[in-house]
């Protein structure tokens, strides 16, 4: 019998992640820390990570969930809010551990009932993270009630991206968890400044996912999938490399009461499998000469940080998810729970 594929890369870093807090990081941390080098973490706690000493504190917490064989480095981020002063963008900026700060339109998401109620509330502090070349990392959904759940992408990108953009030129953007072609051709239609992530479940499937025999809860997320010509959209511009689309996985974990209740919270969780996943969603569209530009350099070069000189191997064969891991005392479903993905860790 033939010895499996293997794939051999780079170890590719998580430009969006979500790791909650207290008992859940022992649980979540090291499935992440087995795969990739670094991760951009949210900071959409309960309270949010508004201030430089409240990431600083949150990052020792992570850190003391990470297994003591592994090399892991949380890479944190600032919750923007109606009253972020450009102090504390400054204060950021000159912590070394701060890379982003995120912006949650106000209702957006899990946990953004503190964020932006208007963009132009933040001007200040945008203008303070252009100038010190801070990232802002954007949750491109508009709010309003009246906007179609389908839609909230687009509208964004008109009423809300397309003028901050026009307003702060030299601005680095994070255009996070695209889903819709109307993101892919803002980003290949702005400059160098925009960059965007890219989920695995947004590349895999689409909104059919989340009817399959029925309601789908552990299928549910924000921005919600889309139709096939938007999934189609993203794995294309994924497929030719184009250099300013890079690896967020948005792996958010809640516990699976949470889920599969009558209003259930929205979010995927993915790190258990995440660049295994990738790679096949890449080998299904031809493009597995093109995964780790995705998957490790193209984030490092847009945040202006050295590539990871060690690699891992990704081998060609199949693995059966668990239905759960644990969660802090509950567990959660993971995606393809029950099922298999075709590529593992070596």
């Amino acid at each position: 019998m033939p010895a499996p594929q293997t794939l051999t890369l780079r170890r590719p870093d998580d430009w969006h992640l979500h790791l909650r807090d207290g008992a859940m990081l022992a649980d979540v941390v090291p499935h992440t820390a087995a795969r990739f080098a670094r991760a951009i973490i949210m900071p959409n706690l309960k309270p949010p990570v508004t201030t430089v000493d409240q990431a600083t504190a949150y990052r020792e917490r992570i850190l003391a969930a990470v297994p003591a064989d592994v090399d892991f480095t949380p890479l944190m981020t600032l919750y923007l809010t109606d009253n972020t002063s450009a102090g504390e963008v400054t204060r950021a900026k000159d912590s070394g551990i701060v890379f982003g700060v995120k912006l949650y339109p106000a209702g957006a998401t899990t946990h953004s009932d503190a964020g932006v109620t208007d963009v132009r509330h933040t001007y200040k502090a945008l203008e303070a993270m252009q100038t010190a070349g801070l990232p802002l990392l954007v949750h491109g959904e508009a709010t309003d009630p009246a906007v179609d759940v389908f839609d909230r992408e687009a509208v964004f990108i008109e009423q809300t991206l397309i003028p901050l953009l026009k307003d702060f030129p030299e601005l680095k953007v994070v255009f996070e968890h695209i889903t819709t072609a109307d993101a892919v051709a803002l980003v290949r239609e702005a400059g160098d400044q925009v960059g965007a992530t890219v989920t695995p479940q947004h590349i895999l499937m689409n909104r059919n996912a989340l009817f399959q025999g029925g309601i789908r809860p552990h299928h549910y997320c924000l921005p919600v999938l889309k139709r096939e010509r938007h999934r189609k959209a993203i794995m294309d511009v994924l497929a030719e490399g184009h250099p300013r689309f890079f690896l967020g996985t948005d792996s958010a974990p809640h516990p699976k009461g949470a889920k599969e209740s009558a209003c259930g919270c929205a979010g995927i969780y993915s790190a258990h499998g995440a660049i295994e996943l990738y790679a096949e969603a890449f080998e299904q569209a031809g493009a597995l000469a093109h995964l780790e530009a995705f998957a490790s350099l193209n984030g490092p070069r847009f945040y202006g940080l050295p590539v990871n000189e060690d690699r891992i191997t990704l081998v060609k064969q199949d693995w059966e998810v668990p239905g759960e891991y644990p969660l802090g005392g509950e567990t959660v479903v993971p995606l393809r729970a029950g099922e298999k993905i075709g590529w593992r860790l070596g």
